[in-house]
C-alpha cells in the first residue's frame, strides 16, 4: 500500500509534537551547551530531541534516509528516494537563554523534492504544518499569507543583522531597510511561520543548511507563498533563504539584484 502525503504529515506532526514536549522539559533550566566546530551552541536537549525524531522515522520508515543537524546524514543501501530532514532544536541561543521563539523542525524531501513539512515551537505551543496539495495548517486552521501589496507596508524578519554583512549581502540588507515598514529580529524559523500566516510579509536568511529549512517549501507554497533561495529558486539546498508572498516576490528580488537604484 503507497503511503500518501498525509500519511507523512500525520506521523511528521506527532513526531514534531513529542520531540517538542522533549525540550519543554529543559527548557528554561540552567543548561551549559557545549560548542560546535562552527562555535554555534548544541545542549542535551538538542541531542535528545534528534535522537527521539530518528527513533521514530527508523521504527515507520526503516528505508528512508535522515538528514539530521546533530547527528548527520544516514541512507539504507536500499533506496535514498525519501530524506528526512532534521532541526531538534532550530533557535539553540533562543533556546538557552530562555526565549521561546525556538522550534523543533521537520521535513520530507521525495525525489528531491520537499513534500511535507512540519515547523513546532513548543514553548509558544504553535505549529505550522503542511503536505503537498494537503493545505497548510497553523494550531488546526488554514494558514494564509499576507495581502499586502507593498513591502513598505509590511514586516521584514531576519535573524543577526550582522550576518548579512559576512555573507556579502550587506548592500541588499541596507535596501530592504529603507524598504520595508518595519523590521523584526531574533526570528530564526520562527520568522517563516510569521509570514505563512499573514503576520510578517518577508523573512531573510543570508546563510542556511537544508535542515534549517526543510518544511518550508510546502508551507509557504501551501499557504499561497514562496520559499526558496535569494534568486527565486524554490529550493532547500541555495545556502540562502528566504520567504514571501507571491505578490511580494518580484518586488524582493528587485531590491535584492538593485534594479530600483540609479
Amino acid at each position: 500500500m503507497t503511503t500518501t502525503y498525509r500519511e507523512y504529515l500525520d506521523f511528521a506532526i506527532e513526531t514534531a509534537w513529542q520531540a517538542g514536549q522533549l525540550t519543554l522539559g529543559y527548557f528554561q533550566t540552567d543548561l551549559r551547551p557545549d560548542f560546535k566546530a562552527d562555535e554555534s551552541p548544541v545542549t542535551i536537549a538538542d541531542r535528545e530531541a534528534e535522537k527521539l525524531i530518528r527513533s521514530r522515522i527508523e521504527r515507520q520508515y526503516p528505508h528512508h534516509a535522515i538528514v539530521g543537524e546533530e547527528f548527520g546524514e544516514a541512507v539504507d543501501s536500499e533506496t535514498n528516494s525519501h530524506r528526512w530532514f532534521i532541526d531538534p532544536i532550530d533557535g539553540t541561543r533562543s533556546f538557552i537563554r530562555g526565549v521561546p521563539l525556538y522550534g523543533v523542525l521537520i521535513g520530507l524531501e521525495i525525489d528531491g523534492v520537499s513534500q511535507v513539512g512540519v515547523a513546532h515551537f513548543p514553548a509558544l505551543n504553535e505549529m505550522v504544518a503542511a503536505a503537498t496539495g494537503e493545505g497548510c495548517w497553523w494550531n488546526g486552521r488554514r494558514a494564509q499569507v499576507s495581502t499586502s501589496t507593498r513591502l513598505k507596508e509590511g514586516v521584514v524578519a531576519h535573524y543577526d543583522a550582522a550576518a548579512f554583512q559576512k555573507q556579502g549581502r550587506g548592500a541588499a540588507w541596507e535596501r530592504f531597510q529603507k524598504q520595508a515598514g518595519y523590521r523584526a529580529g531574533w526570528c530564526d524559523a520562527y520568522g517563516y511561520l510569521l509570514v505563512a500566516t499573514g503576520r510578517a510579509e518577508l523573512m531573510l536568511d543570508p546563510v542556511m543548511n537544508s535542515w534549517d529549512c526543510a518544511p518550508f517549501p510546502p508551507i509557504l507554497q501551501e499557504a499561497g507563498g514562496y520559499f526558496g533561495d535569494w534568486s527565486g529558486n524554490p529550493t532547500i539546498h541555495g545556502g540562502e533563504a528566504m520567504a514571501t508572498t507571491q505578490t511580494l516576490l518580484p518586488e524582493v528580488l528587485e531590491i535584492i539584484r538593485g534594479d530600483n537604484e540609479s
